[in-house]
Order: structure tokens, then C-alpha cells, then sequence
């Protein structure tokens, strides 16, 4: 490589990667191979199939879910007539962390950042006229995955379909939440039981849901580096597939329907290579620590969601571009599914206009960009190589880290999860209130007219009326057989048996949201955080 100008600062990557001004075949240590070899070919570096989107492009989903499960119905199907191809859905706050609407401590939240459900009534309202064997559907629950997946697995039900013919994912992803997001419930102890619960239930009756979407997303968005990003996100990983295979689970009987959610920040050749890189250090755990045989148990299957802490509520328009680049970075990366953010989402939740934006923004590099038609069109180039590389290594590092700590529940419990988390958002905002990292329109380029800001708005009397239907289910039900089928859970959460066909019979006697999450919290107690964290 040519001597570096001295007198220039060298420029790094978000995660403090020094960039060199060039890149050289000597500075790149690769054998084809072993470390690449052909896209559907171990190690996967180039891709999990070996067509990738030349035969079948990404799912393109868009994010929905807000107030009541009427506007987001009507939302969804608004985005399928647009051609969307896969439902991805938000809930509320107090469904995330396991409280019903009139909870008093869910008042002035419910409906606020994505759709309320408290019971299987509202779960079938959510996909009225959406036939559920037809879709796929992601969605966005963790502490209480469990409970909205028996919702909707009893909606199909009630719709005429099988469990095996149901497809979609399911979050799932409890360790994130005390790193990142906060919306635990129960200790982790009990909290991967649960996780646990749903991966081997599914894999006997729901074969083609994807149990569990182990997330560096929010870990990302809370501050990590795309490096940290990754290394957690697969430490997780590990955790997870530690705790089935602890049942007398064989690891192939699981593994292939795990998989991934990460970021799409906007450093494309570091988004890119961080997700080249994560194929195959998956691959390599999976074979080399688990012992995995089939194949489909090494493919590391991923969902992109362009990162929504770039976003500015400053020019708001600007975040068209900046989602474009995410985009076109896990595009290029090798995303099986991907989720472009609204302009307007620094504002408040998307308008129906800004959401369509967005989805064209995939329809636009699909079937305009010709980035689909190659794949890995990236592999070769001297920069990439060696950035994915570099990525690989730091995050083995990483790795070896958490296991001098007793592994990532341990390395969580501690807090040191967390601290380095949140140096890592610290540095960077520091960085940018110093001008030393620029945000467009934010730090830099302020000058000009601000965009319009109309946001979406959630109506006043939408808690109100939650709060009545849920009530109205209680007064309505047969209460004895919903208390009965209440105190079987609680009974049953004691034990060790598989919850799963205990919550789906509660969520079958409408049993609410609140009511079967607290029938666990009376037997497990919640969790707190670590002192300083």
C-alpha cells in the first residue's frame, strides 16, 4: 500500500475502524473458498442461497401499527394493495410489557406507538379479511411473545387454518431488552424458559414460523457500534440455541427456523460488510461450537430495518436519502427481508402518504437500481474484503469477552452488557456535538426552509374505547373458565412443563394480555435492573 499522507487525518468508520486511502491484494488475507465460496455454499459469506434476490427478491414489510386494531387493519391492507409482501407489526407499550388497557399504569400509552391488543378479540380485528395461511407476518413482541403468538395461532384457527400452514416471525428476543429497550418482564432465568417454551413448541407444530428474531437492531439504535452490533446480537444467539439444546433438543431440529434482525445504519460498506461477516462467523458457531449437520441449521437468514436514530426531525425530507443508502447497504449485505422507515418517523408515527414513500423506496432499487440482478456484488473489491475481515475479528473479540464473563447472561446480569452500550452512544454523540461527525442539517448545512411536518395523529378518545373493550370482553366471557384456565398457568409456570399449550388454552378463554402475564408474574416476580445501569 502507498505511505499514508501524514498530514491527513485518517477517517474511520462509525465503529472507529481507521479507513485506509486504499486497499491492496497484500493487505488482504482471503481464500476463496474457505472464507467465501459461492452464495448457498458454506461459509455464506456471499449469501445464504444461491440465487439470492436473482430468483426471489427481499419480503418487503412495512412497519404498522398504531391505536386501535381497526386503523391498523385498514392499514394493512392499504400496504398489501400496494404491494407489499409481508405484514410487520408494532404494539403498544403497555402490550409490550404485559398490562391490559385500563391498567393504571398503561394510561396515556395505549395505542401510542403501535396497535393495543388485550385479547384474542383484538388480535382478530387486527387481521380481519387477511387470511393468515396466505401472509407472513412479523411481529414485535418480546416479554409477552408468547401470549401474542397463541393469539394469532387462535385467530387462524378460528379462520380454518393449521398451525403447520402458519408462517412469520415472531421476535421473541428477551436478552435485548435488558441491554437495549427495557420492555423485560420476568427475570432472565425464567424469561429464556419462556423463549425456550415457544422455540420447541413451534418446531413440532408450527414448522415454518420463524421462532425467534434475535435482534441487534435495538442495540444498535440504543448506541452500540455496527462491531457490538453484531458480537452481541450472535452472543445472544448462542444463549439461545444453549437453552433449547439444554431440553434434549438436537440442534437441527430448531436451528434452521431461527433467525436475525439487524440494523441498516448508514456507512454502507461497514453495513455491508457487518452483515457479510455475520454470515459467516454464524455458520462457523454453529458447526464448530453446536455441531450442527444440516446445513440450513449454518444459514444465517436476516431481516433489515433501516435505523431510525439516523433520522432527524430537522429537514426532515433529508431522511429519504438517508434511508435510501440504508437501504441500498443491506440490499447490497444480502437481506431476505427488509423494512424502509418513514421520513416523517422522527415526528411522530408515519402518515399513510410517508409510509408509501418508503415502501417505493424498495420498489424503486427492486426494480430500477439493478443491484438485485448480481449477487454479493461487492465480493472482491480489496476495501470490503478486508473491512469484513476487520469486522469479523474485532467481533470475535467481543465474543471472547463475554465468555471470560460466563456468557452474555451472565455478562447482562452484570451490567457490563450495558456500560459498554452506552460508552459507545456517548462517544458518538460527543462526536457530533464537537462537530467531529456530521449529521446534514443537523451539526452542519442548517441553513434553508424546514419541510412541512405534518404528522399522523392518534385520536383522544382511542384509550377510552380500548379500555371499554377490554372490559366488555371480561363482563361478556365466561369468567369461570377464563380463571380456571388463569390458575392452570400459574399452576403450570411453577413447574417445567412447555407453557405453550397452557397460554394458547387462556388466550382460547379470553383471557386477556394482562391476566395470563400476570399469572407468570405472580410465579416468577420482574425483574430489575442492575444498580448503575
Amino acid at each position: 500500500m502507498p505511505d499514508e499522507d501524514p498530514s491527513e487525518d485518517a477517517p474511520r468508520t462509525p465503529s472507529g475502524i481507521e479507513v485506509p486511502r486504499v486497499v491492496d491484494p497484500d493487505d488482504v488475507d482471503i481464500d476463496y473458498q474457505e472464507d467465501l465460496g459461492y452464495p448457498g455454499e458454506a461459509p455464506y459469506t456471499r449469501g445464504v442461497y444461491a440465487s439470492m434476490s436473482r430468483a426471489r427478491l427481499w419480503t418487503m414489510r412495512q412497519y404498522a401499527g398504531f391505536g386501535s386494531a381497526e386503523e391498523t387493519n385498514k392499514r394493512f391492507r392499504q400496504l398489501l394493495d400496494q404491494g407489499m409482501t409481508g405484514l410487520s407489526c408494532a404494539f403498544d407499550l403497555p402490550t409490550q410489557i404485559g398490562y391490559d388497557s385500563d391498567a393504571s399504569i398503561a394510561q396515556g400509552e395505549v395505542g401510542k406507538v403501535g396497535v393495543a391488543i388485550d385479547s384474542i378479540h383484538d388480535m382478530e380485528t387486527l387481521f380481519h379479511k387477511i387470511p393468515l395461511d396466505k401472509v407472513t407476518t412479523s411481529m414485535t413482541i418480546n416479554a409477552p411473545a408468547a401470549v401474542l403468538l397463541a393469539m394469532y395461532i387462535a385467530v387462524a384457527q378460528k379462520q380454518g387454518a393449521e398451525e403447520h400452514e402458519l408462517g412469520g416471525t415472531v421476535q421473541n428476543d428477551i436478552l435485548k431488552e435488558y441491554i437495549a429497550r427495557g420492555t423485560y418482564i420476568y427475570p432472565p432465568e425464567q424469561s429464556l424458559r419462556l423463549t425456550g417454551d415457544m422455540i420447541a413448541y413451534c418446531s413440532e407444530n408450527v414448522p415454518r414460523w420463524n421462532t425467534i428474531s434475535i435482534s441487534g437492531y435495538h442495540i444498535r439504535e440504543a448506541g452500540a457500534t455496527a462491531v457490538q452490533e453484531l458480537a452481541f446480537t450472535l452472543a445472544n444467539a448462542r444463549t439461545y440455541v444453549e437453552t433449547v439444546l439444554e431440553r434434549g433438543l438436537d440442534v437441527d431440529t430448531f436451528a434452521p427456523r431461527l433467525s436475525f434482525f439487524f440494523n441498516g445504519f448508514s456507512d454502507l460498506f461497514e453495513e455491508a460488510a457487518k452483515f457479510r461477516a455475520a454470515r459467516r462467523m454464524w455458520a462457523t458457531i454453529m458447526e464448530d461450537t453446536f455441531g450442527a449437520q444440516d446445513p440450513k441449521s449454518l444459514r444465517l437468514r436476516f431481516h433489515t430495518q433501516t435505523a431510525g436514530s439516523s433520522l432527524t426531525a430537522q429537514q426532515p425530507m433529508n431522511n429519504v436519502v438517508r434511508t435510501t443508502v440504508e437501504a441500498l447497504a443491506a440490499v447490497l449485505g444480502g437481506t431476505q427481508s427488509l423494512h424502509t422507515n418513514a421520513w416523517d418517523e422522527a415526528l411522530g408515527l408515519p402518515t399513510e402518504r410517508s409510509a408509501r414513500v418508503a415502501l417505493r423506496t424498495q420498489q424503486i432499487i427492486a426494480h430500477e437500481s439493478g443491484v438485485p440482478n448480481n449477487i454479493d456484488p461487492l465480493a472482491g473489491s480489496y476495501y470490503v474484503e478486508w473491512l469484513t475481515n476487520e469486522i469479523e475479528e474485532r467481533a470475535w473479540s467481543i465474543l471472547d469477552r463475554i465468555d471470560d464473563l460466563g456468557g452474555m447472561q451472565r455478562a447482562i446480569e452484570q451490567g457490563w452488557v450495558q456500560r459498554e452500550v452506552q460508552e459507545s452512544a456517548w462517544k458518538r454523540q460527543q462526536a457530533i456535538e464537537n462537530d467531529d461527525e456530521i449529521v446534514v442539517g443537523v451539526n452542519k448545512f442548517t441553513s434553508g426552509d424546514e419541510d412541512s411536518k405534518d404528522v399522523l395523529e392518534i385520536p383522544e378518545d382511542l384509550e377510552a374505547k380500548q379500555v371499554q373493550r377490554v372490559q366488555k370482553v371480561r363482563s361478556q366471557r365466561d369468567d369461570a373458565k377464563a380463571q380456571d384456565a388463569i390458575d392452570r398457568l400459574e399452576s403450570e409456570a411453577d413447574g417445567d412443563a412447555n407453557l405453550m399449550p397452557f397460554i394458547i388454552d387462556a388466550v382460547k378463554a379470553e383471557a386477556t394480555t394482562g391476566e395470563i402475564c400476570d399469572a407468570m408474574r405472580r410465579s416468577w416476580g420482574e425483574y430489575e435492573a442492575p444498580t448503575g445501569v
